[in-house]
């Protein structure tokens, strides 16, 4: 406890020492011949006083001032008993511990609150034997307790384990003096040490009534030992946190005189605070920026906020990096449209070969700005089609031929709708989303931004993001798009967005109603020679650094590598496969060997290795039961025969090479139209109840579906029950009904370009498909007899023989009575 404070009034001219001296001057109680002594009790509250030690104590009650007044005019000791529970004003024999300490008392002085204060010091252990009185004060007779006061080996062990102890403990705890460490080291007694050390600690009350409770020296240092152990671990800890605590401070306060004085000398030289000139420079910079007024609103007060900051303060980087963004956009920033519409046309010729409705659809557009240039509303395209057909690369054309900037946002695998519009600003190392981040690499607000792989978004817990699309895609509202970090309108309408695709199925219905289709249905062999011819061909001998040897192609040569090298509806794979000839020509010339000038269709096994793609080929001969079909496919047009067999069964109809199910649909169709037409094609029906027909489309490891064979099963089918031939020189394709009729398909200048490349002579297209020969080739036109077919009966007449080569299926007759 510390020492108590006491007022003039109380005339108190004595020093501490001397005070501490009148205590030294009262002796102890001189036991009777029973060893008891008799003495006035002194009840402590929430305080331990050990023998030898002195203490300051309050004293309160009425009864323990009698006690203490009575002593003092005695010159008696009192014994002072450690209440059990504190709260208790007027304490009986049993709210005491049994043990106590005798102590000698000194001069009482007056407190400010009333209260009156004295010093005591312990002098020994007593054992209560029985309570004289309780009135008007307590008093007891006592046993002293006696302590041994030598010290064995183990005991002079612990002795010193303990003053090691305790001297750690003086280094680490600086409110313990120093001077007690040298008082502990002249104690030779082991129970006075051990009391003197308690009473040194900044030890718990229950931890000072355990070590006053324990009479055996020997057992009290051992506990004391303990305690002392664990003060040492918890002061080490503080002393640890204190340490490093002391070194951020002394760090920032380092830092803080580094650049205050930094500051000065700024000052003097005329320059300024590092940190004010920058937030100067920043305001005028946002004043200087051609900001909309919202947004100029908004950074000015963002710069208020970072003055009014310290310059370290970590928030100082976050605002910061959002007036950046914010100044750093193109918010009014356009370029020019040139809208001169025979140099676009030029331009979107000199870059790409074919691709006629797309550039139809940009001239239309540049059109229609010359004459209104003011128009705000930007087109909003999306280009489908297999990878390799010049999406990409004719996005690039177009900004070419508009003069505007050229952007690019890859969508494929986003799942985060955060991707697009940004992360909140209460994130950690937040940042705008990849529109707006691309809007600021543009430097322009009226770019052409292409966003590829848009049928690649993907969707799950974390957001929708072909949802987020909606707004930027909708010229409805893009003119005030809205990202997350930003929280600012920012318009988009200015911007013509290219979309690329390479299916639509997977597309959202609500994003697809937003932008304007245009298929790019890949490139036809014809369409493929040409590109190899002007683009394909003189890259690669540039890149392969072959210019000078004047290389050429022969045209039989690239239409090897297309039909036996590449399977793709692009040019990336021809494109490849001409690099390997370039790459192979030039190491001939590197290593000074022969090489060729003309690259002929001979030497292109030689340069490329074995052929790598079979392309189907028609029948070679006419056969019963098996009929050619046109199909299309991402990779261009193919051939396909369907086989049909019949043979003995239950009137079963198997499909088998992987037919889907508007395929096996189309088939069953087949089969009704052909029963319903059984007469007037000399089919038995008897023979559709006792044979079973298999139809098979070879090639069975590729996914086949759609209506367009329809009429080839019929056609294959009839031929197998009738015994006619198919001619081996007539393909087909069309949907066909149970009445027979042959209705419109799609892909029919892939269909029909595949029936001249295989050698075909004759292609029977339904009469609704004539439309679509518009773009066909004219070598293909005029080399192949294309017949439109409205009903299945003028395909039968077209394509089957006039007579039976085989002897067709027949029904077995029953008997007309069964023998029992």
């Amino acid at each position: 406890m510390s020492q108590p404070n006491w007022t003039e009034e109380d005339n108190f001219d004595l020093t501490l020492s001397q005070r501490t001296e009148e205590l030294y001057r009262i002796p102890n109680l001189e036991p009777n011949e029973d060893g008891l002594i008799e003495a006035a009790v002194l009840p402590l509250r929430d305080m331990v006083i050990f023998p030898r030690m002195v203490s300051p104590i309050f004293v309160g009650r009425e009864a323990s001032l009698l006690a203490l007044q009575d002593a003092l005019a005695r010159e008696h000791t009192v014994i002072g008993l450690t209440q059990r529970d504190p709260e208790t004003n007027d304490p009986g024999a049993e709210d005491f511990l049994p043990i106590g300490v005798e102590m000698a008392v000194g001069r009482l002085l007056n407190m400010p609150d009333g209260s009156r204060s004295a010093l005591v010091q312990g002098r020994r252990r007593v054992e209560i034997v029985e309570f004289i009185r309780l009135k008007p004060y307590i008093k007891v007779r006592a046993r002293v307790i006696h302590e041994s006061t030598t010290a064995d080996k183990q005991t002079q062990a612990l002795m010193r384990s303990v003053l090691s102890s305790f001297e750690r403990c003086i280094q680490l705890d600086r409110s313990i003096p120093e001077e007690s460490h040298l008082f502990a080291l002249n104690i030779s007694e082991p129970g006075w040490l051990a009391d003197m050390i308690a009473t040194s600690l900044a030890l718990t009350y229950e931890a000072k009534l355990r070590l006053l409770l324990i009479l055996d020296p020997k057992t009290r240092l051992s506990q004391l030992n303990t305690l002392l152990a664990q003060e040492v671990d918890v002061l080490e800890l503080e002393d640890e946190i204190h340490s490093r605590v002391q070194d951020e401070v002394d760090k920032s306060q380092r830092e803080f005189y580094l650049r205050e004085q930094m500051k000065q000398i700024q000052t003097e030289l005329g320059e300024g605070d590092i940190f004010t000139r920058d937030a100067v420079d920043l305001k005028k910079k946002v004043e200087a920026a051609n900001l909309p007024e919202e947004a100029k609103k908004v950074a000015l007060k963002e710069v208020e906020r970072l003055n009014q900051m310290p310059p370290m303060a970590p928030e100082v980087g976050i605002i910061r990096t959002y007036i950046d963004w914010i100044v750093d956009l193109p918010w009014n920033n356009s370029t020019p449209d040139n809208l001169d519409v025979k140099n676009a046309a030029k331009i979107l010729e000199r870059d790409h070969f074919g691709l006629k409705k797309a550039k139809e659809r940009i001239l239309e557009y540049i059109a229609v700005r010359s004459l209104k240039p003011k128009k705000e509303r930007q087109p909003i395209l999306c280009f489908v089609g297999p990878p390799g057909v010049g999406k990409t690369s004719l996005g690039r054309s177009i900004a070419d031929a508009l003069g505007r900037k050229f952007v690019r946002v890859s969508l494929g695998g986003v799942r985060d709708e955060a991707e697009i519009r940004g992360h909140r600003r209460t994130y950690i190392g937040a940042l705008p989303g990849r529109i707006v981040q691309t809007m600021k690499r543009a430097g322009t607000s009226n770019p052409l931004f292409m966003l590829d792989e848009i049928d690649k978004l993907y969707s799950d817990f974390r957001g929708d993001p072909a949802s987020a699309m909606l707004e930027v895609l909708d010229p409805e509202q893009n003119n005030a798009f809205s990202d997350h970090y930003l929280e600012l309108p920012f318009d988009l309408s200015k911007v013509m967005f290219v979309t690329t695709a390479n299916s639509l199925s997977t597309i959202p219905a609500p994003l697809l109603d937003r932008m304007e289709v245009i298929e790019f249905p890949g490139y036809i062999e014809e369409e493929k020679l040409e590109i190899a011819n002007r683009y394909l061909i003189p890259r690669q001998i540039e890149e392969n650094g072959i210019e000078e040897l004047s290389l050429k192609f022969e045209t039989e040569a690239l239409q090897k590598i297309i039909r036996e090298y590449t399977y793709e509806a692009g040019v990336r794979g021809l494109e490849r496969e001409i690099n390997r000839v370039c790459r192979k020509i030039a190491r001939l010339k590197a290593e000074a060997k022969k090489y060729p000038a003309i690259v002929s269709a001979d030497m292109i096994e030689k340069l490329l290795g074995p052929q790598q793609v079979f392309p189907a080929e028609a029948e070679r001969n006419d056969e019963v039961g098996v009929a050619t079909s046109l199909a299309w496919t991402e990779t261009g047009g193919e051939i396909m025969a369907v086989e049909v067999a019949i043979f003995e069964g239950k009137g079963g109809l198997q499909m088998t090479g992987q037919m889907g199910e508007v395929m096996q649909e189309s088939a069953q169709a087949a089969m009704t139209y052909i029963k319903s037409r059984a007469a007037q094609l000399k089919i038995d029906m008897e023979i559709f109840e006792r044979f079973d027909i298999h139809i098979h489309m070879p090639e069975g490891g590729i996914p086949k579906d759609g209506p367009s064979a329809g009429i080839t099963m019929a056609t294959a089918i009839t031929s197998a029950l009738t015994g006619r031939p198919v001619s081996k020189h007539v393909g087909m394709t069309g949907e066909i009904t149970l009445r027979g009729r042959v209705l419109p398909i799609g892909g029919v200048r892939e269909k029909v370009l595949a029936a001249h490349r295989a050698g075909l002579k004759t292609v029977l297209l339904p009469e609704k498909n004539l439309k679509d020969l518009v773009d066909l080739p004219k070598t293909a036109k005029s080399e192949l007899k294309i017949v439109p077919v409205k009903h299945m009966d003028d395909v039968l007449d077209i394509a089957l023989g006039k007579h039976a080569v085989l002897e067709p299926p027949k029904a077995k007759k029953k008997d007309s009575q069964e023998e029992e």
